[in-house]
């Protein structure tokens, strides 16, 4: 280029300033390099906002000139041929760069150019840094000395959600951020919830003591009954049929069931399908350490976010559609003490329980007549979500989202305290590896702090619903941070299968707090989907996303008891006792927490493809396939006329040929693309980020199956459902359709077959055996 630069200046001796100058420049999107010619020293450039740090970004727009005035005398004639000349050096060169353009192109694991003078210029693609050397930088940021200081920052004695402490902490949350130098906003939502009694608490009468209770379950159902007790053990579905074989009358009573193994919405909704009339809900007497007198408090909506606006967000400009979310319970439900129930559990009559059971407990009869009243208030409180970016590199667009609720009941330490001082940890710990570290993450990284998690994630809820339309096509993930530290003797993960390969690889490389060696070696061991998986249920903060927004998210905990922390749900949630479940390793865990989610975020942003492996989903497929078929089998046998001649499971099992058979072809996509291709990558990853979507069933109502996944998701249109109501049309229930279900069926088809085609990628391989 030199020689190039000499040689036109001597054959005009013209000024040394004035030389003809080729500028290559790069963007984003790994657009093709531009060429362009400039009569001037002068070089301009631009620099842009990346949330964190610069990105540098060089386009010139001035525009090639050459002039010359040629005379008519014929001693111009050897100046029109020396510009001849000059016509055809600059085309040569330009030729030669247009020749090399493939081997200059920005790639995926290339990002630098040099220009003649040798000084290195960043373009738009990021340097592929060495994945050891990045989980070094994260090693050095993270630190449990660090976290006492965050604990007393974002501790609050009393921070319910819509109140001013609950704004105060969102506050300290978007300082921190700022500090960081993130770019930051907010989200605000006017949700309605249901809270206490304007007399502080609800009431019910039993053998002529009256109690009241003041804890509280949110959008119970308003009232005053009267009817008999039924124990009902822990109100599960297999409880309550239990209950049926053995001809227990159900209808109008009032069930008495204890807390743990699902949630208290799950509790309430089953018994409202067995007729029942109230649901009292206690403390189970197996954590005694509780207290006799510990208020439990909840909600009882079986979905999530603000069940007045069902699949709208709740905005103050949104007019709203005058329906109620179909999970709102149309019975009462109160949560009582543990005192209060062994009472009334002392003083029923009637059968034993089931031995199945382990219980001493009488179920009662009718003389066990009891008198409940709830009075719940309705009232609209203003939440406010916040939010910090961290911007990638190269696709600035796609962004993994990592989130903490931040209100609680009470003190909430271990519900909320914990979590945000996650969240606002991870935040420090990455921003600095961007400024100071080097690191240059090729996609965005979002982190949030909810409110309104304890009515049933409706901050996190709300805001998927307002922007469901742009979060589907660019939020890859979401890494929840609710509850990560309850305890030390057992770590549970709770995830879409797709991110099954990101959590065991994470976890063989981030050690223990406890002893020598890795969260695997200590929890996985041989097994990990049986000592460590466990499924994500419907009061996890994580399960909107991916049921409800397609969204593969993930979950997880350190924690004593297989079941949910004792604590929750009240006001002694505080430092003090998860110190004593913890054996005084709060910090410790909430380090060795953040180096999990951290390993977790940074492999999504790091890699050039997501850490996501579509092949999971085959087996859940082919078991739920299996299941159905034989199910089928079995209904074709006890009651023929219903499907005989109409059902066939060809379109099912081709359906599942054909994701197989699709998945399959993404891997070995794969394996024969260019991984230093920056579009091949895009394209792949927007492959795998479709999966999870397309599971999403596009013929059911948000507002009465919000849970659209029909894989892991919940209502009538899930392969789980299918299921369940083939058993019914096999036990000849008066509730089952046999045309309902073969509808149900169809539909359920053409999605696995529709996310079959999605995933095969262009039209053209697409598998129409169907």
């Amino acid at each position: 280029m030199d020689q190039a630069r000499s040689t036109i200046s001597k054959i005009f001796n013209g000024e040394p300033h004035s030389y003809t100058r080729f500028n290559l420049t790069r963007n984003m999107e790994g657009d093709n390099s531009q060429v362009e010619m400039k009569l001037s020293s002068d070089m301009d450039e631009e620099t842009g906002g990346n949330g964190v740090g610069e990105h540098l970004n060089h386009n010139s727009n001035r525009k090639p000139y050459v002039a010359q005035k040629l005379g008519r005398t014929p001693k111009n004639l050897c100046f029109m041929a020396v510009a001849t000349l000059l016509i055809f050096i600059i085309g040569y060169l330009i030729g030669y760069l247009v020749h090399r353009k493939k081997d200059l192109a920005p790639t995926c694991a290339d990002s630098m150019v040099r220009y003649d003078d040798g000084a290195a210029i960043e373009t738009g693609a990021a340097p592929l840094m060495n994945w050891d050397k990045v989980k070094k930088l994260l090693a050095e940021q993270v630190s449990a000395d660090k976290f006492d200081s965050v604990f007393r920052e974002f501790s609050s004695d009393n921070h319910r959600a819509g109140s001013r402490s609950d704004e105060v902490l969102g506050e300290k949350v978007v300082k921190r951020f700022r500090e960081y130098g993130m770019k930051t906003w907010t989200d605000e939502h006017f949700v309605k919830v249901q809270d206490a009694p304007a007399s502080g608490s609800n009431s019910f009468s039993y053998k002529g003591k009256e109690e009241r209770p003041t804890g509280f379950l949110s959008y119970s159902a308003n009232g005053t009954i009267t009817g008999a007790v039924l124990y009902a053990f822990y109100g599960e579905e297999k409880n309550l049929r239990l209950l049926k074989s053995r001809n227990v009358n159900m209808t109008g009573r009032v069930m008495l069931v204890k807390t743990g193994r699902i949630s208290f919405a799950e509790k309430v909704a089953n018994a409202a399908k067995m007729g029942a009339s109230a649901v009292l809900i206690y403390p189970d007497p197996s954590k005694a350490s509780i207290g006799g007198s510990t208020q439990l408090y909840g909600h009882v909506h079986l979905g999530s976010g603000d069940p007045y606006t069902p699949g709208f967000p709740s905005f103050n400009h949104t007019q709203f559609p005058p329906i109620n979310s179909s999970g709102l319970p149309k019975i009462l439900a109160q949560t009582i003490t543990l005192d209060m129930a062994i009472s009334i559990l002392r003083q029923l009559g009637g059968a034993n329980a089931p031995e199945e059971w382990e219980s001493p407990n009488k179920l009662g009869d009718d003389s066990d007549a009891i008198t409940l009243g709830v009075d719940n208030v309705l009232s609209e409180k203003k939440i406010v979500n916040v939010f910090g970016v961290i911007k990638g590199f190269v696709d600035a667009d796609r962004y993994v989202v990592i989130g903490a609720q931040r209100d609680a009941w009470g003190p909430g330490f271990a519900a909320s305290t914990v979590g945000t001082s996650v969240l606002v940890e991870l935040a420090r710990s990455i921003s600095d590896m961007v400024k100071n570290g080097g690191f240059k993450p090729r996609r965005s990284i979002v982190f949030a702090s909810w409110s309104a998690g304890e009515y049933g994630s409706v901050g996190a809820t709300e805001w998927l619903e307002g922007y469901l339309s742009s979060l589907s096509m660019k939020a890859f993930s979401y890494i929840n941070l609710d509850g990560v530290v309850t305890g030390q003797k057992y770590f549970k993960v709770a995830a879409s299968p797709l991110l099954h390969g990101l959590v065991e690889s994470t976890l063989k490389e981030v050690n223990s707090p406890n002893k020598a060696g890795s969260l695997f070696s200590e929890f996985a061991k041989d097994n990990m989907e049986s000592n460590v998986l466990e499924p994500l249920k419907l009061d996890n903060a994580a399960y909107p996303f991916l049921a409800f927004s397609g969204i593969p998210s993930v979950s997880f905990r350190f924690t004593s008891e297989n079941s949910d922390y004792m604590y929750f749900g009240t006001t002694l949630d505080t430092r003090e006792k998860l110190n004593v479940a913890t054996g005084n390793k709060v910090p410790q865990l909430a380090e060795a927490a953040t180096r999990v989610a951290g390993h977790m975020v940074l492999r999504l942003v790091h890699d050039h493809l997501l850490r996501m492996d579509v092949e999971k989903y085959n087996k859940i497929i082919r078991n739920r396939v299996a299941q159905i078929n034989n199910k089928v089998h079995s209904v074709l046998r006890l009651q023929p006329q219903l499907l005989s001649k109409v059902l066939t499971m060809q379109w099912l099992m081709s359906a599942y040929g054909s994701y197989s058979r699709a998945s399959s072809k993404l891997a070995a996509d794969i394996q024969n693309s260019n991984m230093e291709d920056i579009e091949m990558c895009r394209t792949l990853n927007d492959r795998i980020m479709a999966v999870e979507r397309n599971f999403l069933s596009p013929y059911v109502s948000p507002r009465e199956s919000p849970f659209r996944h029909i894989l892991l998701g919940s209502g009538p249109h899930t392969l789980q459902g299918l299921y369940g109501h083939l058993e019914a049309l096999r036990m000849d229930h008066p509730e089952a359709d046999a045309k309902l279900f073969r509808n149900q069926f169809a539909l359920a088809t053409w999605t696995i077959q529709g996310c079959a085609n999605s995933l095969a990628g262009d039209v053209w391989s697409l598998d129409n055996e169907i």
